[in-house]
């Protein structure tokens, strides 16, 4: 994801002191932890999906009716086909329908309950307009993102903002070595069958390029909380139960965990630079 406000340091360490006193649901708790944020539902399919003219059209035209502001129709390629809102403002809604995904999005959203909105939506609508039956599902995701502008080795300032674990401390103190690659990721399974699972995942975008040279530009970091389903829903299951469980869990995993360990270690790390 591309940030659109770029922001500096003071700034967002100013926004960090509001995050404790905003209600759940706001704008205000979620994007005052990072530059930008979004919320992103995907479903894989395992059979293909209609990509004939008249489905593809009627699945956005569905959406539309709902969400008129989805004007801005492309195809990016062959059977991938986008409907999204103006970006201007810097928050927008879109989505789009590939040969065994189909997705949606909103970025910056004014309540995180505007995103699930739009999801539940597409969810409803998805089993008639595109022929979806339950059983079709090999996985559903919801990913809450946060992105970071900074200009500079983010590796390194990964490393600095939540440390690295105590068996690898040795390898980045070694005298005159630099950090090129730390991507902290971690799974958990949260039933015995490991078919729900959530991800905490950090991608930096720093390359051995930029730091021969020392020419950085300004990208993102991403921390990227993923709740995934797996397989077929059960009988008495739809994708929007489903959906709204994972949202469920990803919201626990960012409250409990992720904003205070890792998204205010980060800004914080930032604003020092």
């Amino acid at each position: 994801m591309i940030a659109h406000r770029p922001k500096n340091g003071p700034a967002l360490m100013d926004r960090l002191s509001t995050y404790r006193s905003a209600p759940v649901f706001s704008m205000h708790r979620y994007s005052s932890l990072s530059d930008d944020y979004y919320v992103n539902m995907n479903l894989s399919t395992e059979m293909e999906l209609p990509g004939n003219r008249e489905t593809v059209l009627h699945f956005f035209e569905q959406m539309q009716k709902k969400y008129p502001e989805l004007r801005n129709f492309y195809a990016r390629e062959k059977r991938n086909f986008v409907l999204e809102e103006d970006k201007d403002s810097g928050s927008y809604s879109w989505c789009s329908v590939e040969p065994r995904r189909f997705c949606s999005g909103q970025v910056n959203p004014s309540q995180v309950s505007d995103a699930l909105d739009l999801h539940r939506h597409a969810l409803e609508i998805a089993p008639y307009a595109l022929s979806i039956s339950p059983l079709d599902c090999e996985a559903l995701d919801l990913l809450i993102g946060f992105d970071f502008n900074y200009r500079g080795n983010q590796n390194q300032l990964v490393a600095e903002a939540l440390g690295v674990s105590p068996a690898m401390e040795g390898l980045s103190g070694i005298p005159g070595s630099t950090i090129l690659n730390n991507e902290p990721n971690i799974t958990l399974a949260l039933d015995e069958e490991c078919r729900l699972q959530c991800r905490l995942s950090i991608e930096p975008r720093t390359n051995a390029f930029q730091v021969r040279t020392g020419e950085y530009q300004e990208e993102q970091i991403s921390v990227y909380v993923t709740a995934r389903q797996y397989g077929s829903l059960a009988a008495d299951q739809t994708y929007v139960d489903t959906l709204d469980r994972l949202h469920k869990v990803c919201l626990e995993m960012i409250d409990s965990y992720v904003a205070d360990a890792v998204l205010q270690p980060l800004a914080r790390t930032i604003a020092m630079e």
